[in-house]
């Protein structure tokens, strides 16, 4: 039914599969996609691992700027293109759009024109992930991370406007608390939803803090989600959080989830 994962540094791959994880999300900025030496170095590692590198976060580094009088249109068609290469060749599913410093809408910007800057990135992301199986999920941040998308339903606002099927959204647990976002945003977006990201209160690992895990688990249910889901957290000993989370994650889905990466 779901599948789980932990975002985090391929070092700690192991550690998630003896805790019980379908797969392991990663930063694409670790891959160096600009830089083709280290990138050919790098990608062996993240292929056949004991459990999938099905997801990606991170996906454009701060400075390459996807909105705003700043975008290098070249610079980010060959990043993309690259980006698309190497998920493909890794086996990724999902790959996800927050990169908050790249979509940070500079003072003095009009909206309208970062709107239509932004869905000529999703178009051509679209193109570049067709016949691949990969889905870019857009990632809604809260106000203090980010200027521009951060509510489920403006992400399925613009998923809607190009309505590719490589293009969906995420909700973000700690995000949604963050900015009080109503948790039946999720049913009302239901078929926009691609991924999940959990946390708890100040963004430590789930079970820990006081966010409405019933409730949101609840709407997931109503909206028979059955995509990703990764844990997205601070963690202080990871080992132990892990193996903590997983049997928590469990408990609320009653148990019903299954390996199917």
């Amino acid at each position: 039914m779901y599948k789980v994962g932990w975002c985090s540094e391929l070092q700690h791959v192991d550690d998630l599969a003896e805790s019980g994880y379908d797969f392991i999300e990663c930063a694409l900025v670790s891959l160096c996609l600009e830089d083709r030496e280290a990138h050919r170095q790098l990608l062996p590692r993240y292929r056949d691992r004991v459990i999938p590198t099905a997801a990606f976060n991170c996906f454009f580094p701060g400075d390459l700027k996807v909105v705003g009088p700043s975008v290098d249109k070249e610079r980010m068609k060959q990043y993309v293109a690259r980006a698309a290469e190497a998920l493909e060749s890794v086996g990724a599913k999902i790959a996800v759009l927050g990169s908050g410093g790249a979509r940070q809408i500079p003072v003095g910007w009009e909206y309208g024109r970062a709107q239509e800057q932004f869905l000529e990135l999703l178009a051509l992301i679209s193109s570049r992930f067709k016949g691949t199986g990969i889905t870019l999920a857009i990632e809604p941040l809260n106000q203090k991370e980010c200027n521009f998308i951060n509510r489920v339903g403006e992400a399925a606002e613009f998923a809607q406007l190009v309505n590719q099927p490589e293009i969906r959204v995420l909700a973000d647990f700690y995000h949604m608390q963050e900015d009080e976002e109503p948790l039946d945003t999720l049913e009302q977006h239901k078929e926009w939803l691609a991924h999940i990201h959990l946390a708890d209160s100040g963004r430590n690992s789930p079970g820990t803090g006081a966010y409405p895990y019933t409730e949101f688990v609840e709407q997931l249910r109503r909206c028979n989600y059955e995509g990703f889901i990764s844990v997205e957290c601070k963690s202080t000993d990871l080992k132990v959080e892990l193996q903590q989370s997983r049997g928590y994650i469990a408990k609320l889905f009653n148990n019903g989830m299954e390996r199917r990466v």
